[in-house]
């Protein structure tokens, strides 16, 4: 048998490793200067470096420009511009990480989450007390918001793409609305209906507020993964002989669980550091509450907002840390929904 090569896939539009290494060293020398130019001129910070960078690459730009055909030349300019945005665009996320990350660790000690402020005042040294309180009611909030959130979004879901009724457009149009409305404005809304006819702020009353920011982006999600389910499936289920209830619930909630699962994710993530409805709805409190009907309850937006308004050194490093433990748990929850989202192949 004559022996024959299989052809391979090429890939025309990556770069040579010998272009990427070039590039590399030409960045790093450039960040080098940038960095010589700051320490030795009026420039400083991160923001002169970042400019100093910037420039010299324009000049690096117009150096080898000369040497480069005309489309060759416009190329570079365009990815000199689209990375110098995509940077520009990126840097304030990353100060706020940055700033978050060491100005929190200070304080991230193990009694920061075995403790509360039953017995400690705002000015104790970091070692005494912590945001236990705070962390567990924010948890105990989100749980309920989310069993009361969760099936009315599905549902809500279920009606604009298996059922489309009547009232269509009405649902869909009141979802979009919902996504507009500010946080405060719920809060209010749960203030004046229920937590002024129960006599103070609860944790279910936190819970309905933020049950209310919630529900537009599980139902905005929901409807969309579902979207993707095949019509073939659907019309093999009909066509076997079951009924519409049993085709959406044996057939196309299965096929997209982790889309659903996905939803709840992202639906608790909107929410899990919303601190203007608590402050109407919920209150605070310095020791974690059991009753969800009664007494005012902790949680840590609040718990960061009332250390910031102390204003004390400690205070403020308490402040700092209760951001970065609510920092991590969102960056937690959208990996969870990341890794969900693509688990399934179906």
């Amino acid at each position: 048998m004559s022996e024959f090569t299989i052809p391979q896939p090429t890939r025309p539009w990556d770069r040579k490793r010998s272009e990427v290494v070039r590039s590399g060293v030409s960045l790093a020398i450039v960040g080098l200067l940038s960095f010589a130019i700051v320490l030795f001129t009026g420039f400083s910070g991160v923001d002169g470096w970042a400019l100093c960078i910037l420039l010299l690459c324009v000049a690096v730009l117009i150096y080898r420009g000369r040497k480069l055909s005309k489309k060759e030349r416009g190329n570079a300019t365009v990815q000199l511009v689209i990375t110098a945005a995509a940077i520009l665009a990126f840097a304030p996320w990353l100060s706020i990480f940055g700033s978050v990350l060491v100005k929190g660790i200070v304080g991230l000690k193990v009694n920061f989450v075995t403790s509360d402020m039953r017995t400690t005042v705002p000015d104790d040294d970091l070692s005494m007390g912590g945001a236990l309180h705070a962390i567990l009611g924010s948890l105990l909030m989100v749980l309920m918001a989310t069993i009361i959130t969760l099936p009315l979004g599905i549902l809500s879901g279920v009606y604009l793409t298996e059922i489309k009724g009547r009232f269509t457009f009405l649902v869909r149009f009141v979802i979009q609305s919902m996504s507009g409305v500010p946080s405060i404005v719920a809060g209010l809304f749960v203030f004046t209906t229920y937590v002024s006819a129960t006599h103070g702020p609860t944790a279910l009353g936190g819970s309905l507020a933020l049950g209310i920011l919630m529900l537009p982006t599980v139902a905005r999600t929901a409807e969309e993964v579902l979207k993707l389910v095949p019509d073939d499936l659907r019309s093999a289920s009909l066509a076997l002989g079951a009924r519409q209830w049993r085709t959406t619930l044996m057939v196309v909630l299965p096929t997209v669980r982790s889309g659903l699962i996905t939803a709840g994710i992202l639906g608790v993530a909107r929410v899990i550091g919303e601190t203007a409805p608590l402050l109407l709805t919920a209150g605070s409190s310095t020791a974690f509450w059991f009753n969800p009907v009664k007494g005012p309850i902790a949680s840590l937006p609040i718990y960061v907002f009332g250390m910031l308004q102390i204003g004390t050194e400690y205070a403020v490093n308490r402040a700092w840390t209760g951001a970065l433990v609510l920092m991590l748990a969102v960056f937690a929850l959208f990996f969870t929904a990341r890794k969900l989202g693509g688990k399934d192949k179906r």
